[in-house]
């Protein structure tokens, strides 16, 4: 007697090559998440760091929260309550804390005790407002081998406090551009402005602390951001990034130093009347020196008469004469040598 047995299989939800097309698909929603996640700050990992978050309008804030970003999920960090105060999250309690013991309405930036390699990635500042709603910031923490060194300016412009100034940036015909960004640099932080995918004609705005003006439509030939009413941190280095669709980039720095007027003023007159008491520190000490020379001159140049006065009677003391015309007073007699040809005598003759 022979037995079978029957295994019945599940069926298969998808054939052999539906599964590759899944992964495929995956790989492209994945990827496409990836390009669409923007940061708002790049931050250089320190011991001693602040990641900085300024909510730039004065709403009313209700409730807001630190985030770390972590491949599937949002790990909370810290949250603040105007009503309730605030909590630190265990894994971060002594390590972390809101720079200000007191937190502004719109400043909640987080300062590191201690920070390691593990705290690079990732971190969203989430604050609820009324009557706006939601709002959040992405700070990106990145090794100190990895942040980007200093970069130098390519050109300079001074504005006084208090003004409106416009940054532009022309964009080369030489070669399709796809983006363009505008960052702030600084020694520890790079801070998105603003960035505009041409292709697209779609812009985004970072969470800045100071207000920037722009604009992004297709068929722009520059790119102009606009700082109103400025103040002093807004001096420092804006960078203009352009990419292209095959890769090629290429970045324009300009230096802005913010001045304030009445300081300038002051400077200038402080300047100008150190000039001019130099100037006559110079005439006074000048005039000294001449009088004093004056003064002395007339003594030199009879000095030097008389002296050489002496020389040439000294001089003519010292030539003595073949015969001596003074005689001793006490009647001696003193030998005088007279050099004379000698003649030879004849005797005379005798009578």
């Amino acid at each position: 007697m022979k037995i079978v047995f029957f295994i019945d299989q599940p069926p298969k939800l998808f054939p052999e090559m539906d599964y590759l097309t899944f992964l495929l698909a995956f790989l492209q929603v994945y990827k496409a998440l990836c390009e669409e996640m923007f940061w708002d700050t790049t931050v250089k990992l320190a011991e001693n760091m602040t990641l900085e978050c300024v909510y730039p309008s004065m709403d009313t804030l209700t409730q807001m929260e630190w985030f770390k970003i972590n491949t599937t999920e949002k790990e909370s960090i810290a949250i603040f309550s105007p009503t309730y105060g605030v909590i630190i999250r265990e894994p971060y309690a002594g390590r972390v804390d809101f720079l200000n013991a007191t937190p502004p309405p719109n400043d909640m930036t987080l300062s590191f005790n201690n920070a390691s390699d593990a705290d690079v990635g990732f971190y969203s500042c989430s604050l609820h407002t009324f009557p706006h709603g939601p709002w959040e910031k992405v700070i990106r923490v990145v090794p100190s081998e990895s942040f980007e060194k200093a970069v130098p300016s390519n050109s300079h412009m001074v504005s006084e406090r208090g003004k409106n100034i416009t940054l532009t940036c022309q964009l080369p015909v030489k070669w399709s551009v796809q983006q363009v960004m505008w960052e702030k640099i600084q020694p520890h932080q790079i801070d998105l402005l603003t960035s505009c995918n041409l292709s697209q004609g779609r812009g985004h705005i970072s969470k800045y602390r100071r207000q920037i003006l722009s604009s992004c439509h297709q068929g722009m030939g520059s790119m102009s951001i606009t700082v109103p009413h400025l103040v002093a941190s807004d001096s420092g280095l804006y960078r203009c990034s352009l990419q292209a669709s095959t890769g090629e980039g290429e970045g324009f720095v300009v230096r802005l130093t913010v001045t304030d007027g009445k300081t300038d003023n002051q400077y200038i007159l402080f300047v100008a009347g150190g000039t001019v008491l130099l100037l006559l520190f110079v005439i006074l000490i000048t005039t000294i020196i001449v009088i004093s020379y004056n003064r002395r001159r007339p003594r030199q140049k009879r000095g030097l008469f008389e002296e050489s006065w002496n020389i040439q009677n000294k001089a003519s003391n010292n030539y003595r004469s073949p015969v001596s015309t003074n005689q001793p007073s006490d009647g001696a007699t003193e030998d005088v040598y007279v050099n004379y040809p000698t003649f030879s005598r004849r005797p005379k003759a005798r009578v």
